[in-house]
Formats: structure tokens, sequence, C-alpha cells
């Protein structure tokens, strides 16, 4: 007699997570399938943090090449044992609060995506201290390591002294941004002592003919504000800075 053979059932694979590979088959020894799944665990959780990583990289300029910095850090995820990473680049120059790639980088860090870092230098993510203070406390705020592959600036858990590195990026940089506001603070005070005016320029007074011509008319404020197309508050405001009810 001929038995027939049982259908094989469909082993899922672990694809999806980055790992072409099936599972034990079911008949297989505890053992065997222990180790089995102790492996691809570790393979999985290796591509998950792996997928969490930046690479962030900047040329002044169009003309400028970022091949040297990308090989660079390249080498240093490789020495890590990071095979992938997600890349950002921004050409232009670092003095900008906004550029694109940036930009990008800081959204996935506040939405969770990112956990690390990685630079050539340290300039490449900001020319001025403030800025520089901006991102660092961005990036600290939700718990990202920032790594400067040249400048042996490491600032994970695994760096003994990576919290001493970040304390002092983020003294400096508050240094600055307390310089900067002595600054402004000096300069509007000698402002207000030559009697100049702060604050945005008021351009009610050139309404002011027309709401008094409409008041005389009889229209009340906000037939006033819909005609002349204006808030009802600064028509109100005109009325009274006039004196006419």
């Amino acid at each position: 007699m001929c038995s027939k053979k049982k259908p094989a059932c469909a082993r899922p694979t672990m694809r999806g997570w980055g790992v072409d590979i099936a599972p034990p088959p079911l008949w297989a020894p505890p053992s065997v399938a222990k180790l089995t799944f102790l492996w691809l665990n570790t393979c999985v959780h290796k591509t998950i943090v792996s997928v969490n990583i930046a690479v962030y990289i900047r040329s002044s300029t169009t003309r400028q090449s970022t091949a040297s910095q990308r090989i660079e850090v390249m080498e240093y995820c490789s020495r890590r044992g990071w095979e992938d990473f997600n890349l950002y680049k921004d050409k232009c120059s670092g003095g900008k609060a906004t550029r694109p790639g940036l930009d990008q980088m800081l959204q996935d860090i506040r939405r969770g995506r990112l956990k690390t870092v990685v630079v050539w230098k340290l300039d490449r993510l900001g020319r001025s201290l403030t800025q520089m203070a901006l991102i660092l406390e961005e990036m600290n705020n939700h718990g990202v390591a920032l790594i400067v592959a040249s400048q042996g600036i490491d600032t994970s858990n695994t760096n003994p002294a990576g919290k001493l590195q970040l304390n002092v990026l983020m003294a400096v940089a508050e240094f600055e941004r307390g310089i900067i506001r002595e600054r402004v603070n000096a300069g509007l005070k000698a402002a207000k002592q030559r009697g100049v005016k702060l604050g945005r320029p008021r351009s009610l007074h050139k309404k002011t003919g027309a709401v008094l011509c409409e008041s005389r008319n009889g229209l009340g404020v906000r037939a006033i504000a819909r005609k002349l197309k204006m808030a009802p508050s600064s028509v109100h405001k005109i009325l009274k800075s006039t004196d006419v009810n």
C-alpha cells in the first residue's frame, strides 16, 4: 500500500524582520529548536537596533563632495557592526537654521524612530553654539546619543565618559546662549533710553479718518468693521482714542 504524503505545513520566515531564514521544523529536537530561536532573536534584535541609527553628512556648497565624510562614517559604523542605518544629508551652509536633511532627522527623533546619530565632525551639525544647543537639547530630551566619529565624542550609555561629554557640550552651549541673551537685553535697554519705541509699528492711524467718517454717518462698530474689513476691536480702539461714541 502506498501511503499518502501529508501536505507540508507552510512555515513562516523572518523575511519581514530582515532575516531570510525559516524557523526550525516542528519535529526538531528541543535543543536545536532553542539554539535556532536564540540565533534568530539575536539577528532580529541586531536588525532592529541598526535601523534606529542615523548618519548625518553635510557639505557647505553643492560643489563640495561628501564622499570623504561618508567613507569615514561608514567605516566607523562597520567597526561597530551597524550594517543598516538611515542616511540624512544636506548641501548648504551650517549656519542655516532650517535644512531639509536635518529637519527630517529631528522629526524622526521626535517620533522615536532614532536612538543614535553619527556624524563625521561636530561642525557638520551646526556652526554656532546656539544652534548646537538646540539640537543637543532635542536629542537629550528624546534619549538619542550623539557620536562624532573623528573627534572621539560618544554620548551613548555604553561609553562611561558619554554623560560627561554631553554635560560639557550642553554647558558650553548654555554659556553661549546666556551671553547672547545678555547682549540682547542690553541692546533693548539702550534703545529704550534713547526713546526708541519697541515692538510692531502701529498701522491703525492709516484708517482713523475712514473709521471716523463712517461713524459720523451713523454706522456701528461691527458695521464699520465689515465695511472696512477690519477687526471690531481695532475699530473700537480708534473710536475710544478719539472719544467718539
